[in-house]
């Protein structure tokens, strides 16, 4: 049939009233009750049948079905649900076709499986659908109902159907209702006194008109027959029922999650229990991950989610980077009050619900490129399109007008934009660095600083189809799983210096800490990893900067063999915020010194205390320091005060923890401590004694210089680096090594090799000079990678326990190693590798000679190589045979 043809509605005279329904219409029944639906739904069901059309019941709701139903139909339906050989849940009975969807399984996974059912069932389908305010009711918002809408009924429009769908007058906001009347082709109100006296009255007959179509019109369903109301009599009676129908819709601009929030805090207010209303916005508002749920259940308090809710933009999660700190901070409140009231900031955090994130998605024509990322063959591709497309919307006016009422809280103090998805910071998910978050120094004009606002959301939301991100996903078994992005908006905290802004200190801290560099070490007290400034830099391998890493068993021990080595391995630049060129960017640590005050600079720095004295016996004094931290790490009231933090968490997590935090110091010795950040820290846990070969052909031995679980792997590929080459390629060419990295860890995954890549420096870096700028998508499949040390050109590697790349190789349980030059590195015999022909001209054989010569990528025949490592040794070997 073609496009637009008229077709029948079981009821002659509606057919004549709207100058029929055509292929194409989606018609949207705005009904009291279920039972005025039905007076237009079974005639439509028994023509379709009479006609013989593909007709198709979308059953989801909880309400009674909307055609007749047997118990063993529901049977019958349940048994396909779990079946793991059938795609749908469907059973075919006298003429329908039932399909039964879950809403419970959120929205995206929801309406991605409605629209393969559309797909399958192709053109001229006439579908009925289980009633749109039920989605309301398990999404707890009208944004996503109308989202649905909004994205299912342009496609049965492309595939020239007829769809009808009840929603339930007086249960949603007028902007909600708008929305699906802007979209549907028709929209008709009904309102009825009795089975005998049922109006029609179209507001939206698409691309149809006449002189009497938008008047009231009486059905009798028991005759069939449709009159247009012109009697002024009838006229009367007719809108006597409209405003009985409409009396009980007071508050109707509201939605309908507000209306439920106003009336939890009248219950609260007149002293009833709300347990379960707590534990309902619990579920709706802050994660779905179940652990995090019963910790949030048993520290939140109803004051608690008023305060979540009333500083939340838009319906939906406030995700889980949202709630780990905020659970964190609770946990420290309840169970330190003394710290929390007199050591932490107070938070005056905002949140953006995720159900902001699918809205965007939607109202920037956008859904289609979700709908083919969701594809195994589409998963990359469009992931990229996808990600342009993100970073290129725009937000409607009353997005904007909540955007701005965050930027007038903050006034011009800079900002931080913070990604804070369904999945992120949950038990067994870490998504460290996988996500973007974006600073905004929120100086100049207001619209100058909307525009920056709205950018730092919009490549957020982009950093969801990042390929890294999206590789992460994949390697975790979260592809077909919704990930709807949360935002975590802060303001940022430090101190104002000039044109700088930026805190005494920053870091991340570990409740377990993963590496032991001297044998008698507690792992169980945990680690911090400190920096001046801006905590950006203990997260990232940036430039030639090194944290200070402090194991909280023995704070002041160091692995430094003299005062040369400490300040070699120091901190050499900071992040700082500058409000002169309105970017956060960093500055050598020497002019962070020189604007700060005395009493900041000496918990930051150690002087070279020989090289004083020398420059004394030369007649000039002068100060020689250098940024460790130093003062902080003898503070013993600072590292205990860490430990208290750390070890609470974990005790309350039941499970180990990581956090992000930062230090603002007084001039009385005092300091504040932010706590920005804390989710469950993943670590190997495989101890298994591994025992170390001897007598082999050994390709390399190191000992206390790993991190990775216990294992005996036999090795089909190793890529190695050669650092010398590496270092005389030219600067501005060194980046393109990533991806030849990345194409033998895609040459890897593709045949199923174990492999070991070998490279120079500091993997990961963003600085090419100190070692190869890749990201984890180009290394995921390598099964063990080790940084080697090769001090003639100046690479060091840095085993950066509680950097991003750190958590990342931990997550996908990749052994990570340092190839020192020290009494660690047993043995290395780097020339064996050149026995073996380089079999990198055959996964690229465009590259040039300089890089087959730099790159050295073997493969071994069966049983040729193998790899040993011991954790509770923390000793290594690879062997070939």
């Amino acid at each position: 049939m073609a496009a637009f043809d008229r077709i029948k509605s079981g009821i002659p005279g509606l057919d004549s009233a709207l100058d029929n329904i055509r292929l194409g219409d989606n018609v949207v029944w705005n009904v009291t009750n279920l039972n005025e639906f039905s007076y237009f739904v079974n005639p439509y069901i028994r023509q379709a049948k009479e006609d013989g059309r593909n007709l198709i019941y979308i059953r989801f709701a909880n309400h009674p079905p909307l055609i007749e139903m047997t118990d063993e139909d529901f049977e019958l339906l349940e048994i396909e649900q779990n079946n793991p050989d059938t795609e749908f849940s469907m059973i075919e009975r006298d003429g329908i076709k039932i399909y039964q969807v879950n809403p419970y399984n959120q929205f995206e996974t929801f309406t991605l499986e409605v629209h393969r059912i559309i797909e399958l069932e192709g053109f001229d389908a006439f579908y009925v659908f289980d009633c749109l305010s039920d989605l309301q009711a398990v999404w707890s918002t009208d944004l996503m109902m109308g989202n649905f809408f909004k994205v299912t009924c342009p496609f049965l429009f492309q595939l020239d159907t007829v769809a009808y769908f009840p929603i339930i007058r007086g249960r949603h906001s007028y902007d909600a209702i708008a929305k699906i009347r802007e979209t549907t082709q028709l929209f008709l109100n009904v309102y009825s006194n009795s089975p005998d006296e049922v109006y029609v009255s179209p507001l939206k007959v698409w691309n149809r008109y006449s002189q009497t179509m938008f008047l009231g019109h009486k059905f009798n369903p028991q005759t069939g027959s449709v009159k247009v109301l012109q009697d002024g009599h009838e006229v009367s009676k007719y809108y006597k029922t409209v405003n009985d129908s409409d009396k009980y819709q007071n508050g109707q601009i509201l939605d309908s999650w507000e209306r439920y929030m106003l009336q939890v805090r009248r219950k609260h207010g007149d002293g009833e229990n709300i347990d379960d209303e707590c534990d309902k916005i619990c579920e709706l508002m802050m994660t779905k991950d179940e652990k995090m749920l019963s910790k949030i259940k048993e520290y939140f308090t109803f004051e608690d989610y008023t305060t979540i809710y009333d500083r939340r933009v838009g319906s939906g999660s406030v995700g889980g980077k949202s709630c780990g700190m905020l659970l964190a901070r609770k946990i420290i409140e309840k169970n330190c009050p003394e710290l929390y009231n007199n050591v932490f900031e107070p938070d005056d955090s905002f949140y953006i619900g995720s159900d902001l994130f699918y809205t965007y998605i939607v109202s920037n024509d956008l859904w289609d490129l979700r709908v083919n990322q969701r594809t195994e063959e589409g998963y990359y591709e469009y992931g990229k399109k996808l990600e342009e497309g993100l970073k290129n919307g725009t937000f409607s006016d009353e997005i904007k007008k909540e955007f701005i009422k965050i930027l007038d809280y903050f006034g011009q103090n800079p900002i931080i934009v913070r990604s804070s998805s369904f999945l992120e910071d949950g038990y067994g998910n870490a998504f460290a660095g996988k996500y973007e978050s974006v600073f905004c120094v929120n100086r100049g004009s207001l619209e100058e600083r909307l525009a920056a606002f709205e950018d730092a959301v919009k490549v957020v939301y982009s950093s969801t189809m990042n390929v890294s991100a999206l590789e992460y996903r994949k390697l975790n078994g979260l592809d077909d799983v919704d990930e709807q992005m949360a935002l975590l908006v802060q303001r940022v905290s430090g101190s104002y210096y000039g044109d700088y802004l930026f805190p005494t200190a920053a870091g991340v801290g570990f409740s377990y800490s993963p590496y032991s560099p001297l044998p008698d070490m507690d792992n169980s007290k945990g680690m911090l990893r400190l920096v001046m400034g801006l905590g950006t830099k203990a997260v990232d391998r940036t430039k030639k900067d090194y944290p200070r890493i402090i194991n909280l068993d023995k704070p002041e021990v160091t692995l430094m063999k003299d005062i040369k080595e400490k300040h070699r391995y120091s901190q050499h630049y900071l992040d700082v915020i500058d409000f002169n060129e309105i970017s956060l960017h960093d500055i050598p640590v020497d002019e962070g010194l020189d604007v700060i005050p005395r009493y900041s600079k000496r918990v930051l720095v150690e002087h070279d205390r020989e090289a004083e004295r020398m420059l004394r016996e030369r007649g000039q004094r002068r100060e020689i320091v250098f940024v460790n931290c130093e003062g902080l790490v003898k503070n013993s009231e600072f590292i205990g005060v860490m430990k208290e933090i750390l070890s609470t968490l974990e005790t309350a997590y039941d499970y180990p923890v990581d956090i992000e935090y930062t230090v603002n110091v007084g001039e009385d010795g005092s300091f504040n401590i932010n706590l920005l950040q804390c989710r469950p820290l993943q670590v190997s846990t495989n101890n298994e004694a591994i025992e170390m070969p001897e007598d082999k052909n050994v390709f390399f031995h190191i000992k206390e210089s790993s991190m990775g679980m216990s294992r005996k792997n036999k090795i089909d590929t190793i890529c190695y680096v050669d650092p010398h080459k590496y270092y005389e390629y030219p600067y501005a060419q060194k980046s393109s090594l990533s991806r030849i990295i990345s194409e033998v860890n895609a040459y890897c995954k593709n045949n199923d090799r174990t492999a070991i890549l070998i490279v120079p420096g500091r993997i990961g870096t963003s600085s090419p000079e100190l070692g190869i700028p890749v990201v984890f998508a180009d290394i995921s499949h390598f099964s063990a990678i080790l940084e080697e040390s090769y001090s003639e050109v100046g690479y060091m590697p840095e085993l950066s326990f509680g950097s991003h790349m750190f958590q990342d190789l931990v997550e996908a349980e990749i052994y990570y190693g340092a190839l020192f030059e020290n009494d660690k590195k047993i043995e290395f015999n780097r020339d064996m590798i050149y026995d073996y022909s380089n079999v990198l001209m055959d996964i690229n054989p465009n590259l040039d000679d300089e890089i087959y010569d730099m790159v050295q990528v073997i493969d071994f025949d069966e049983n040729k190589a193998e790899f040993y490592h011991d954790m509770n040794k923390d000793e290594t070997m690879c062997i070939f045979k």
